[in-house]
């Protein structure tokens, strides 16, 4: 009985969600500008929950759990950290990058820098949001394996994960995730929090909890990952909205500036006690269940509860999968479209046959991703390594729209390739690792390479004439 009620939950959530991907469909035909950025018109509410979609998914739950499950309460900062960040960008760059009226952080590469910048910036961006998005499909694949163990395993669940994924990506575009978003992180928020306070009650309330913890991990919400650790995930998840283009994409999408502020900074603060509840059910599964893979803690945990309410949260945990990979999967998409299909294959490309292009992105890029998730392990470990690279972007970025008199045609792509070459010899040559994370020797490395080249090239950027052309763009 219980399989059938989830199997019956799985199906309607999933015909609910592509039913409002067709039902929006209309809305992201007709250019590439709907279909990518929800024809610049998403609304505040659009805005939270298409931030809060892509930032509170597998990582920020079942990654946190399973982080909780080994070290601790503490966990819960990486979801914290994703609030900060989202913050910071409402607070500081939100609004310039709406004024801008580019469509990429590449495309805004190639207006004040080069060619060459723009395409090393389509490189990374896209490797590293794919390995981002491969985590949706391992976080899925173990959702949907502890929801229905008679029918999914890991490895068919992320087959299952990724169809849905890219169907609702192809579908809809921007405004079905923003759309669907509504329906996800409502049920989600309502899931964890229902689930939390059951699961709590039904072991004994917080203080069995307190008095049964494992010895090796704590309730402190700074020992166990640490200080040092809690610090490194808000300078690299700061960084990562401020550089990442699925989240510059959302802002992009912001019908005003002000719009894009305001959602920036609601989301920031909704995000920010939600993983400390996924972290305390990571702990108490390590104390329930002592012996299990910790990526499987928070679905096997939520499992023991009533049926109905765990098939809902569960679900919800793997629909705000969906949303990630959605924001995910078609920024990637419009990443190559844009900067690579339009710019150098086909420049006179017309507007049918380049929605036509950016859907068959979608597709390509998404299978792509299910090889990337068949090799990973740790959630958040992995995650943390690959948005280290997002340093370079972020020193470009502040650094052009806060100080470009100081800026030179050189600077953009010899600071790429420099946070390229330390992400690389630190991921291959331990004897580098001075720093405790990588991310520090981004921001040091490309910090110090942008600045060296203002002063060894002379070529300035020419501030008034590409001004001009974004006033004349508008």
């Amino acid at each position: 009985m219980t399989g059938s009620i989830q199997i019956f939950i799985i199906f309607m959530y999933v015909a609910i969600l592509f039913a409002i991907s067709w039902y929006i469909k209309k809305k992201a035909s007709g250019s590439a500008e709907n279909y990518i950025l929800a024809g610049r018109k998403l609304t505040v509410p659009l805005v939270v929950v298409s931030i809060v979609g892509l930032a509170v998914g597998g990582a920020s739950t079942i990654g946190v759990a399973e982080q909780a499950y080994k070290v601790g309460l503490s966990a819960g900062w990486y979801t914290a950290a994703w609030g900060i960040g989202a913050i910071v960008m409402g607070l500081t760059v939100a609004k310039k990058y709406r004024r801008l009226q580019i469509t990429t952080i590449p495309e805004m590469l190639e207006r004040y820098y080069d060619t060459k910048s723009s395409i090393a910036g389509i490189v990374c961006q896209i490797l590293v949001q794919l390995v981002v998005m491969s985590l949706q499909y391992v976080a899925g694949g173990a959702i949907l394996s502890a929801l229905l163990p008679q029918i999914f395993t890991p490895f068919s669940g992320m087959i299952v994960s990724a169809i849905v994924f890219i169907g609702i990506t192809l579908i809809g575009g921007m405004w079905s995730a923003s759309q669907s978003n509504i329906l996800n992180v409502t049920l989600q928020y309502i899931g964890i929090t229902v689930a939390a306070f059951i699961i709590i009650s039904l072991v004994g309330g917080m203080q069995t909890v307190v008095v049964q913890v494992p010895s090796d991990i704590t309730l402190d919400i700074v020992q166990g990952v640490g200080g040092m650790k809690i610090v490194t995930w808000i300078v690299t998840l700061i960084t990562v909205n401020l550089s990442l283009q699925a989240i510059i994409q959302v802002s992009l999408g912001a019908k005003n500036v002000h719009t894009a502020q305001r959602g920036f900074i609601i989301a920031g603060i909704i995000m920010l006690p939600v993983g400390f509840l996924a972290a305390l059910l990571g702990v108490v599964a390590a104390e329930v269940y002592p012996h299990i893979a910790p990526t499987t803690a928070l679905p096997r945990l939520i499992m023991s509860i009533n049926p109905w309410i765990a098939g809902v949260t569960l679900a919800s945990l793997w629909a705000a999968d969906i949303s990630t990979a959605c924001n995910l999967l078609l920024s990637s998409a419009t990443l190559y479209s844009q900067d690579i299909h339009k710019r150098f294959i086909q420049p006179r490309i017309k507007e049918k046959q380049y929605l036509l292009v950016t859907r068959l992105s979608v597709l390509v890029l998404g299978l792509i991703t299910l090889g990337f998730a068949l090799t990973i392990s740790g959630i958040i470990s992995t995650l943390m390594a690959g948005l280290s690279l997002m340093a370079a972007f972020g020193v470009i970025i502040l650094m052009t729209l806060y100080a470009p008199q100081y800026c030179r045609k050189e600077a953009a792509f010899y600071t790429l390739l420099a946070g390229i070459v330390v992400l690389v010899a630190w991921l291959l040559f331990p004897v580098v690792r001075i720093v405790p994370h990588v991310i520090y020797a981004e921001w040091l490395v490309c910090s110090l390479v942008f600045g060296g080249t203002c002063f060894v090239t002379s070529e300035k950027l020419d501030i008034l004439s590409i001004e001009k052309k974004i006033v004349m763009s508008k």
